[in-house]
């Protein structure tokens, strides 16, 4: 019970957590231009590390299929969409004044 846990609920947790903290501190360094590409190669490293996590649970843990790949795709899908709402967040402030004028509203 404590591996489904461990890694279906806790680690993509984690995992998304330090894409965030790193993704907020790159989008307000660098600008929201190299953000959005943290964001997209964020994307596929956090892809391998859901395989990985898949992998490790399935092969190694012996953890029922049935019950852990649900569990870990939707903490890592729920906490993926709450990064990329924080994420556009950081970027509408970080858009300068004179940009979002241009932009239709």
């Amino acid at each position: 019970m404590i591996e489904y846990i461990l890694l279906g609920v806790l680690a993509p947790i984690i995992l998304n957590l330090m894409h965030l903290v790193l993704g907020i501190w790159i989008t307000v360094v660098r600008g929201s231009v190299i953000g959005l590409g943290f964001s997209a190669a964020g994307f596929l490293t956090k892809t391998i590390g859901m395989i990985f996590l898949t992998w490790l649970g399935i092969v190694h843990l012996d953890l029922t299929v049935g019950i852990y790949i649900p569990i870990l795709t939707f903490f890592w899908f729920f906490t993926h969409v709450i990064e990329g709402v924080v994420i556009q967040y950081y970027m509408n402030e970080n858009t300068p004044q004179w940009l979002q004028d241009l932009q239709l509203k």
